[in-house]
């Protein structure tokens, strides 16, 4: 039985610096106001991905997609079941789905703008939100084709307990490399080491990082930068020759309204090294090279997928900082409903 309504979230303010309470807002919407037209499916969603990306999706500047609106439903992925569809689309009821539902419980989707998951040997739905999804092709895309990591290199992660960084750590094991991962507590290093098998995760909080971080990195063929800031200049004054920079995001700095420029990047020069941004949509055409040596990976073990799960659309505004802080290990994901019944009736 379908219900009376639906809740959404929707931008309601644009932050100066970190996100707030009244940054977002609850909406409650009549379900008789979803009308699914031809070729569209209507979906209830279960599961809603949480990412860094998602601040600057509120800042009102140029980028790779234009910023969420005021009083618009925040943009976001996730995962979803078909309850019914319309004319012509290629969809069933009950086909579980991926896309880009935003903060809603339901949403009317174009056949064009979601797809069917089928996961394979080894994974689960969820995967599709971490390993199999975007965060899977971010690390995949980032580490080898922007990074080009060659077996035997020294890789060197930051942000290496978030959900990209872990993959990132895995994806380089796998490859020959050896790994050093950066995280923010010692629990968190724990798990690179013993769980995930870097050679070596560093404490950055701890008062001897600089010189562990040079001891143990001596100096590195690829770092694979998820934070900027100072760990980012440390990396760049213990560049090897040809030595790549993979910047795929800044945490440190997302919050800050004035965030600071970098200061070592000469040594790009002396070293003849790289530093090179990267979009992870630009490498969809190749998704499926990806997702099939992910998908090996699951499969046999060598790669594991860890989850941080809030409960409840209504936590999702709460939730979202958890990212800048740390307060998260593993890929952070909202629990919206559990999957549907299909019954006749629905």
């Amino acid at each position: 039985m379908s219900p009376n309504a639906f809740r959404q979230i929707v931008l309601r303010e644009r932050p100066i610096a970190d996100i707030l309470p009244d940054t977002f807002e609850s909406k409650t919407k009549a379900f008789d106001e979803l009308h699914v037209g031809k070729s569209q499916a209507l979906v209830q969603v279960t599961y809603l991905s949480l990412d860094p990306a998602m601040r600057g999706w509120i800042k009102d500047m140029r980028s790779y997609l234009p910023p969420v609106q005021i009083g618009a439903v925040m943009r976001s992925g996730g995962l979803g079941v078909v309850v019914s569809v319309g004319e012509g689309s290629k969809f069933q009821k009950g086909d579980l789905v991926s896309g880009m539902f935003g903060w809603t419980e339901y949403a009317v989707m174009d056949d064009k703008s979601i797809e069917k998951i089928s996961p394979p040997p080894g994974s689960t739905s969820m995967d599709f939100l971490n390993t199999l999804g975007m965060t899977g092709m971010t690390a995949y895309f980032g580490l080898h084709n922007v990074g080009e990591l060659k077996a035997g290199e020294t890789l060197v992660v930051s942000g290496a307990a978030g959900a990209v960084g872990a993959l990132v750590c895995q994806l380089g094991k796998r490859a020959g490399a050896r790994v050093i991962g950066i995280a923010g507590t010692a629990d968190k290093c724990a798990w690179l080491e013993g769980d995930l098998g870097v050679d070596k995760a560093l404490d950055y909080k701890s008062p001897t990082f600089r010189e562990d971080f040079a001891k143990v990195v001596g100096y590195l063929d690829v770092y694979f930068d998820n934070v900027g800031g100072e760990i980012l200049e440390l990396a760049l004054s213990r560049l090897n020759q040809n030595a790549r920079i993979v910047l795929c995001g800044g945490i440190s700095s997302y919050n800050d309204p004035q965030p600071k420029g970098l200061r070592g990047y000469q040594t790009l020069i002396a070293q003849r090294a790289k530093m090179q941004g990267f979009i992870v949509f630009d490498y969809a055409k190749q998704y499926p090279v990806a997702v099939k040596e992910i998908a090996a990976g699951l499969a046999d073990g060598s790669i594991k997928s860890k989850f941080h799960i809030v409960e409840g659309l209504q936590n999702a505004p709460s939730a979202l900082p958890m990212l800048f802080s740390g307060a998260n290990v593993g890929k952070l994901v909202v629990k919206v409903s559990d999957e549907p019944s299909m019954s006749p009736k629905l």
